[in-house]
């Protein structure tokens, strides 16, 4: 692995430089990411949906499972495509119920297991924080689909310099290990 890794160090490189460039747009324009990821989703959703039409319309068997997931892809791609926001709402209310719903599990966990383990505050606490991000997005969807987009950027912004940082060190250590 580490041979590979070494004489492809400048490929680990680019990926970090290009996980850092998508942190830094999403964090500047964080409305048009999630505004393009919608329009993905509804690309990708019209591709799907044609493609299971027309795998539909060439079988003897299955046709018409094929056929309506087709139409329900075309439907969902076209929707997402003409009105994207409602498909962001759509699936922030998604994200929300689950993060919700997660929360009050992992707290009633924490409760349950007071006795059993220790630091279970932990467990208590990291419902709290998924209960708290629900009901933001709940509450307040926009700034709720900001902050995760945010978040996003930041995790890219942090894995491209680990990647950048490993490009370099790997190349180091392969000049190291090669003979002279």
């Amino acid at each position: 692995m580490l041979e590979l890794l070494a004489r492809r160090w400048h490929l680990v490189v680019l990926r970090g430089v290009v996980a850092i460039l998508f942190g830094i747009v999403a964090i500047v324009w964080p409305e048009i990411t999630v505004l393009s990821l919608a329009l993905l989703f509804g690309i990708y959703t019209l591709l799907d949906g044609i493609t299971s039409l027309m795998m539909g319309i060439g079988q003897d068997t299955d046709r018409m499972y094929l056929i309506t997931l087709g139409i329900l892809g075309v439907l969902a791609g076209v929707l997402a495509l003409v009105w994207p926001r409602i498909t962001v709402i759509v699936l922030l209310v998604i994200i929300a119920v689950w993060a919700i719903v997660a929360g009050v599990m992992q707290i009633a966990a924490a409760i349950r297991l007071r006795k059993v383990i220790h630091n279970e505050w932990f467990l208590a606490l990291s419902g709290v924080v998924s209960l708290v991000l629900g009901l933001l997005l709940i509450v307040q969807p926009a700034e709720g689909a900001i902050a995760l987009v945010i978040a996003i950027a930041t995790f890219a912004i942090v894995w491209g310099v680990i990647l950048v940082v490993l490009g370099f060190r790997v190349r180091t250590l392969a000049r190291a290990d090669r003979p002279v």
